[in-house]
């Protein structure tokens, strides 16, 4: 999957987090998204993610016969990113048509639009059946074991080929806890477990943010390792000021660039 920003802007009230960003993260590429503490590193992972709209500009997904893209109405249809076909649908259906290859927005109203072209259509909310997100502000189901949150995420997100609930527990190092409720996990065992369930889902994008944190020697030399044996040929996403963490990035994206 390639993942692409054009002229992209978010901002929260009349603070500019970013703005006039373009760029294209390519399918199977290693990136670091850096800057320090507080500089929109989080919000611009959230925004490729899909869970967080722009302001301006246009984000768009990429992969096989199916794309994706998302972003502001009044900005598209200033910027001509919206071709208009010759087919007519009624307004009351609010979503985007396709005809002949050109996409057709059916509700005028909304200020999001989502356009989809390819074999079928996609909505903003199936954007995350591409992704997978590892994140120590992620919340898991801390009244389940390991193992019930595993069998519970496998429910929504298939495992990668070959991988099995007891398997992944056993990369992971916890296996003596697999049956232990995980609020009585400590932070880095918690840490290890959002980062199994994002880099082990059968997704073929994965975006991690301070994945390192909380974790002792053994667990930033697990992270590598997991990386470098289940990520290959995906797009890796890391959002970090720390080196350790994005070590094995081919490009950086330096968010401080695109404040105005």
């Amino acid at each position: 999957m390639t993942i692409s920003l054009s002229d992209a802007g978010k901002r929260f009230n009349r603070e500019w987090i970013f703005r006039h960003l373009t760029y294209n993260f390519e399918k199977g590429g290693t990136y670091a998204i850096t800057g320090p503490n507080g500089s929109g590193k989080s919000t611009l992972l959230q925004v490729i993610a899909g869970s967080m709209h722009t302001n301006e500009g246009i984000v768009h997904w990429a992969g096989g016969n199916t794309q994706l893209a998302i972003g502001n109405r009044q900005w598209a249809m200033a910027n001509r990113q919206l071709p208009i076909a010759n087919s007519h649908v009624s307004p009351k259906d609010k979503k985007w048509t396709i005809s002949n290859g050109h996409m057709t927005m059916v509700d005028s109203s909304v200020n999001q639009a989502s356009l989809a072209v390819g074999d079928w259509q996609l909505n903003s909310e199936r954007v995350f059946r591409w992704i997978s997100i590892g994140a120590p502000y992620m919340e898991v189901v801390e009244e389940m074991t390991l193992t019930e949150f595993l069998n519970f995420h496998h429910g929504f997100k298939p495992f990668l080929n070959g991988l099995t609930t007891s398997s992944i527990i056993a990369i992971l190092g916890l296996e003596k806890a697999a049956n232990k409720q995980i609020r009585y996990y400590s932070s880095g065992m918690k840490q290890r477990v959002k980062l199994g369930q994002a880099i082990f889902s059968d997704t073929p994008v994965i975006l991690l943010d301070e994945p390192c944190t909380n974790l002792d020697a053994a667990g930033i030399e697990l992270y590598h390792r997991m990386v470098s044996e289940y990520c290959s040929g995906r797009l890796v996403i890391v959002s970090s000021n720390d080196k350790v963490e994005y070590r094995f990035c081919q490009h950086q994206l330096s968010i401080s660039e695109y404040k105005q």
